[in-house]
């Protein structure tokens, strides 16, 4: 399992429009995890949230044959002029989660889905719909933990960063029901970005964080199809 901070992976000059996921640390950590994969040209790799369309554009660039899915359009656009850009084929959906390629199978899906604990409900007009899940921040990741299978080939491979406030183990526990074989490949602790440190007193009153802790750990969980 990575631990210890690695050089960062070049994404490129990746451009996003105001409301838009840009790469941040749980980007460049789930790039990594992906990096060890070995794609090779045969491998169809599916990215779901693609967001910015930076892991997209990083799996073209790597050979693969790659999808990715987002239910904002501001989004869909980002990734299709970012891969464009990057002189990369990407097929770019819109639409929620694995919905818009639920009749299809892939070698590696890879995702960065929202997962901040948020004290509001979840509205999908609102710029934050890039980052908050709910209450418990697994809005998003129930639900792919939930279907992730479905669109997997047999040996296929689930690459999914979340923050250690949304439960790490629920997540290996959903996964490992679906008949998943599981395991956290990458860790890293970061510094609280301006979203947290504004949530602190509430994170903290709902016990999703401790008094003394003063850092976010993500992590990226391996789930392999047999």
């Amino acid at each position: 399992m990575t631990t210890a901070a690695a050089p960062p992976i070049d994404l490129g000059n990746l451009w996003t429009l105001p409301g838009v996921y840009a790469p941040q640390a749980d980007t460049y950590l789930l790039a990594q995890a992906l990096r060890a994969e070995g794609i090779t040209a045969d491998t169809d790799v599916l990215d779901v949230c693609t967001g910015s369309g930076a892991l997209a554009v990083l799996a073209a660039r790597m050979g693969a044959r790659v999808a990715a899915t987002d239910i904002s359009w501001r989004a869909v656009l980002t990734a299709r002029l970012n891969a464009a850009r990057a002189g990369q084929s990407v097929r770019v959906l819109h639409g929620d989660l694995t919905g818009p390629v639920a009749r299809h199978r892939f070698d590696v899906v890879v995702s960065n889905p929202p997962y901040v604990p948020a004290p509001h409900p979840h509205r999908s007009h609102r710029p934050s719909v890039a980052w908050d899940a709910g209450q418990g921040g697994r809005q998003a990741v129930d639900r792919i933990c939930a279907h992730a299978r479905d669109v997997l080939r047999p040996h296929g491979v689930l690459l999914m960063v979340h923050s250690g406030l949304c439960g790490v183990e629920e997540s290996l526990t959903r996964l490992t029901d679906t008949g998943l074989r599981c395991s956290v490949t990458h860790r890293s602790h970061v510094p609280f970005g301006p979203v947290l440190t504004q949530r602190l007193p509430w994170l903290r009153a709902r016990g999703l964080l401790g008094a003394d802790e003063e850092t976010e750990e993500l992590v990226v969980i391996r789930a392999e199809r047999s």
